[in-house]
């Protein structure tokens, strides 16, 4: 699980997967539309292959790379008590606030 959470930690490996998440693509077109050096994208590929996030698919002397989806989803299920940690915690705040404005509101 670790290995997931290190390769997104860095922001452009996220940007990465947001752009892979609409289609597969070329290195250099990731490069391109992030504003990175092919090596710097290769090298950002890489990591997130190793971790399992991506998988690449040759095509002759090309490689796309598109999204797996399965660790993304142990991700989330691994997320998903924490995210219910976190609505329970703002379900409160909300609860708060509007017990709050319900006394401003009185005349």
């Amino acid at each position: 699980m670790s290995l997931p959470f290190t390769a997104l930690a860095d922001p452009t490996r996220r940007r990465i997967l947001d752009l892979l998440r609409r289609r597969p693509h070329l290195v250099g077109e990731v490069a391109g539309e992030l504003g990175l050096s092919q090596p710097a994208a290769s090298k950002h590929l890489r990591v997130l292959r190793e971790a399992g996030l991506v998988r690449v698919r040759r095509e002759a002397q090309r490689r796309w790379y598109g999204i797996d989806p399965a660790p993304l989803a142990e991700l989330d299920a691994w997320l998903s008590p924490y995210r219910r940690m976190w609505q329970e915690s703002l379900d409160a705040l909300e609860r708060h606030l509007d017990e709050g404005r319900g006394t401003e509101e009185e005349p």
